[in-house]
């Protein structure tokens, strides 16, 4: 292995290690954290708007879920109801007058509005209509697509209680051609997340939900910058007269 490829290497484990410590020391910390309330929501917004123009990107996500709710047509709800074998499964999420789904015998359960938080009572009361005191556990699954430098690339379904920072991990870290002070998230054309802001949160061991995000979403990582492989491809050039230089001299 060269010098050069043995510093890569070196740096970047550096650096997925800062990442991945602290995201590792947030989950220790975390266990059994739920998802956020509507209430929450509300006083971060009040906070970020607070803050001025430094809080608008996060607190325009946040105005977001609490306007239109956190589901969205083919999103993935794992439900388990005890002693209710067809109402047992992964269900996807359709659409009608919003978002809904369409559940066996009971019929259908709208989402439009509803946040990952309020689920589980939504469901619970539904469900009431038609059995006696059901014993609900349920799941959404956000499908991220994690892309760029990454070893590999693809949608992954996870929780909203995981870690961003996990989910590129599972798609098996960056590649030696990341650039990894360059990864965004985006939804759209639009850049949500970047820069500091988004490293910040990738050490804090920021949840998919604390971030605001939604199926669909994509975290990009960049390829290094055509400046660094200019400075590699002046190296080559100017080594290139003096192996001549050399050569002529050896005859």
């Amino acid at each position: 292995m060269s010098l050069i490829r043995c510093l890569y290497v070196f740096v970047v484990v550096a650096v997925l290690g800062l990442i991945a410590a602290p995201s590792a020391i947030a989950q220790q910390s975390n266990q059994g954290t739920i998802v956020a309330t509507r209430e929450h929501l509300r006083d971060e917004l009040a906070r970020l708007e607070r803050a001025g123009a430094s809080g608008q990107a996060a607190a325009s996500l946040i105005r977001t879920r609490l306007e239109s709710g956190d589901f969205q047509a083919g999103d993935r709800i794992a439900i388990r109801v005890e002693g209710e074998a067809q109402l047992t499964d992964t269900f996807v999420v359709t659409t009608g007058a919003g978002p809904q789904l369409e559940l066996p015998q009971v019929g259908v359960l709208s989402l439009q509005g509803v946040l990952r938080s309020e689920l589980k009572g939504r469901l619970e009361t539904h469900l009431a209509q038609f059995l006696r005191n059901p014993a609900v556990q349920v799941q959404p699954l956000i499908r991220l697509l994690i892309d760029g430098e990454v070893v590999r690339p693809g949608y992954y379904a996870a929780a909203p209680q995981h870690p961003l920072a996990d989910v590129i991990t599972e798609a098996g870290g960056l590649t030696q051609r990341a650039k990894a002070a360059g990864m965004r998230v985006e939804r759209g054309a639009t850049s949500i997340w970047s820069g500091a802001p988004l490293r910040d949160a990738l050490g804090r061991g920021y949840s998919i939900d604390q971030l605001n995000l939604r199926a669909g979403d994509r975290l990009f990582v960049p390829t290094r910058g055509d400046s660094e492989r200019t400075v590699r491809i002046i190296g080559v050039l100017v080594t290139i007269p003096l192996a001549i230089f050399t050569i002529t001299r050896l005859r």
